[in-house]
């Protein structure tokens, strides 16, 4: 089972600032497109940075300061540091978190996650920019309609892996998959509805699929394995 790719959902049109942009033309640039990070590019297109409206807003959290400590006592020494920056190359995170068009959107939730951000920029093989992608491009999966997926769940779990068993269905009401039908064996029902979790879009499963043969326990699984005849050693 496959989920769609990053390059499926992500935004190929992409706002970008160079390394010796202004604070002012950065915050405009965010303002005007109604976004919350803008990926820095050098001079070859290549990704060397981003700056995010919390690189900005240092610039005001510090504005009043006058606490004279050492930085080395500081614990946003690096926040202060953005704070006094001019120009992208002194506000920007760097390196950028970037991902590759062909991950998976569950990779691209997943790095999210991970770093604690908004916005990825997409990059190819060599490092140029060609997208972007937020968490709102892929929490849009959610609003695919009960007809697609009920469609995906059909052709990529009934048909392909199932193999089309008579009377097995799948409906779909608010992104909740109800599985319903009977299957030779409870192994079977098992894969089906893990399977159908997979699928982007998917809320979650509810399983009322039965079967004529449970061969999960361990006396089945047991009876399955043929031992070599003659005496055990």
């Amino acid at each position: 089972m496959t989920h769609r790719t990053v390059n499926e959902v992500m935004t190929a049109i992409v706002s970008s600032v160079d390394a010796g942009s202004s604070v002012k033309s950065i915050a405009e640039r965010l303002d005007s497109h109604g976004i919350t990070a803008v990926p820095v590019l050098d001079d070859e297109a290549n990704v060397v940075g981003v700056v995010s409206q919390t690189d900005l807003l240092h610039k005001i959290t510090y504005q009043d300061d006058t606490d004279e400590w050492p930085r080395f006592l500081r614990r946003h020494r690096t926040d202060r540091a953005k704070a006094e920056g001019l120009y992208a190359r002194d506000l920007m995170t760097s390196p950028a978190i970037t991902i590759a068009p062909d991950m998976s959107v569950v990779e691209a939730a997943q790095q999210m996650e991970r770093h604690k951000i908004k916005r990825m920029p997409v990059v190819d093989d060599t490092g140029k920019l060609v997208g972007i992608v937020s968490r709102g491009d892929l929490i849009r999966l959610f609003v695919r309609s009960d007809a697609a997926i009920r469609d995906e769940v059909q052709r990529e779990v009934i048909e392909r892996v199932l193999l089309s068993p008579a009377g097995v269905t799948a409906e779909v009401a608010e992104g909740l998959v109800t599985l319903t039908g009977q299957l030779a064996r409870r192994s079977s029902t098992e894969i089906a509805v893990e399977l159908t979790r997979r699928i982007d879009g998917v809320i979650d499963v509810v399983n009322a699929l039965t079967y004529d043969e449970d061969d999960t326990t361990y006396r089945a699984m047991r009876d399955q394995i043929s031992y070599p005849a003659g005496p055990f050693i």
